[in-house]
Parts: C-alpha cells; sequence; structure tokens
C-alpha cells in the first residue's frame, strides 16, 4: 500500500521533538478505500473530505507549513494496533463462548457469553490504547518531504 501525503498545516515543538498537524485527504490515503473495495475502515470515517492528523517529524528534518510530505506508520506498530483494536475483542469472545460450552449453557449461553467477552475485550483494548505510553508508539512519521 502507498503511503498517504498530506499538506503540512503547522508546526509545535514537544517534548518528543517536532510534531506537525497535517491534512490528508480520505479518499487518496489508500487506493483501495478510493475504489470502494477497502477493508471497510472507512464506514467509521464517512469515507471522504480532509483529516488532520498529529505526526512527528525525523530529528533534522526540514519541513514548513504547506510542504506536502509523506506519512507512514512503522509496520509492527500498525501490527499491534490492529491486535489492540481487533484481537482483544476477538479473543473475548472466542474465550468467553468456550467457557460457556464447556459449561454446558447451551447455544444461547454461549451468544451471551460471546457478547460479554466482545464487551470486555473492547474495554480492554480501548483501556490500554487510553495510556499515554501506548499511543506514542502509534504516532504516524513524516517519511519524506513529496
Amino acid at each position: 500500500m502507498k503511503n498517504p501525503s498530506g499538506r503540512v498545516l503547522s508546526l509545535a515543538d514537544s517534548a518528543d521533538g517536532v510534531r506537525a498537524i497535517v491534512a490528508v485527504e480520505l479518499a487518496s490515503a489508500c487506493p483501495r478505500c478510493a475504489s470502494g473495495k477497502g477493508c471497510g475502515a472507512g464506514i467509521v470515517t464517512a469515507g471522504s473530505g480532509v483529516r488532520q492528523i498529529e505526526v512527528s517529524v525525523r530529528s533534522g528534518m526540514e519541513i514548513a507549513v504547506d510542504d506536502v510530505v509523506e506519512i507512514s506508520l512503522a509496520p509492527d506498530n500498525l501490527l499491534r494496533a490492529a491486535v489492540l483494536v481487533y484481537g482483544l475483542p476477538m479473543l473475548g469472545a472466542l474465550v468467553a463462548a468456550a467457557i460457556a460450552y464447556a459449561l454446558s449453557l447451551g447455544d444461547a449461553g454461549a451468544a451471551m457469553a460471546a457478547l460479554l467477552g466482545l464487551g470486555a475485550g473492547l474495554i480492554a483494548g480501548r483501556w490500554r490504547l487510553r495510556r499515554s505510553n501506548c499511543m506514542q508508539q502509534f504516532v504516524p512519521m513524516v517519511e519524506r518531504i513529496s
């Protein structure tokens, strides 16, 4: 997948270095999404428009307001984010349903347990993502000036 590009709107110094606010056009951020064949994440974002995101700037990189930059998220961080957002709820649902079947609660009991496990997984993932040190690893970075 091609890294999305966006226009730098503002720059600010932070404790972690320079941060930039970048306007990224959602339709161009992912070619599969633009063609209507994406993973489904666009359903939540309403599919089109411009989103402003905060990105880190590599030390030594000189960028200015109105520069067009390419941004990316490290693949291992993307995988970790996917596990937190999708994996924990799915694991919660599977474990809860398995326990319900082991306790002979029947299909309705297993379905209810799966829903409760799904909710518990969502809460656990959200709790983990709310920790500031967790979110720092999921901040995109400017790869290069286009």
